[in-house]
């Protein structure tokens, strides 16, 4: 089970990381009545994709891993944490401006989007990304057993063998 949770968390990991790329290309160029419902369906995956991260990813700290007292002595993991949960409050504000569009799209209109909401927007998705790349690094070094503290002394556990 644990492989299989494994695995299932890095496919909504990778599923989240793509949709929020696709995002970040699609909030660049100019849009229209198809960017614009790409956006809406993307953003839908992102936010089914980090839910989905969300519940494993706990399963896996709760049942399937090394076990909650390790985690929540590990500085990555509570980095890790942290940065998904504020990346996920952060990306409210696309999802909701994403969402206001539904009327214009059904009335085969474009939506227009001010410039100040577009900035603000694509700002967000720079953010996530770079979230995301401190994410990826938390997570090497959770691989490796780095940054867990027990007790005063720090562990660090073998590296596995791949």
């Amino acid at each position: 089970m644990s492989t299989l949770f494994a695995f299932l968390h890095h496919l909504c990991a990778f599923t989240l990381v793509s949709a929020v790329a696709i995002e970040f290309v699609l909030i660049r160029a100019e849009l229209t009545f198809s960017s614009a419902r790409r956006l809406q369906v993307t953003d839908l995956v992102l936010g089914l994709a980090a839910g989905a991260l969300l519940v494993i990813g706990l399963l896996r700290v709760f049942f399937f891993e090394k076990g909650p007292d390790y985690y929540w002595h590990s500085h990555a993991f509570l980095t890790k944490f942290s940065l998904f949960i504020i990346v996920g409050l952060l990306s409210i504000i696309p999802t909701m401006e994403f969402l206001s569009w539904r009327g214009a799209l059904k009335a085969g209109q474009v939506p227009v989007m001010a410039a100040n909401k577009r900035k603000r927007v694509t700002a967000v998705i720079h953010a996530e990304l770079a979230a995301i790349v401190i994410i990826l690094l938390c997570a090497a070094i959770m691989a490796r057993g780095g940054w867990v503290t027990t007790g005063q002394a720090m562990t660090q556990l073998p590296a596995p063998a791949f």
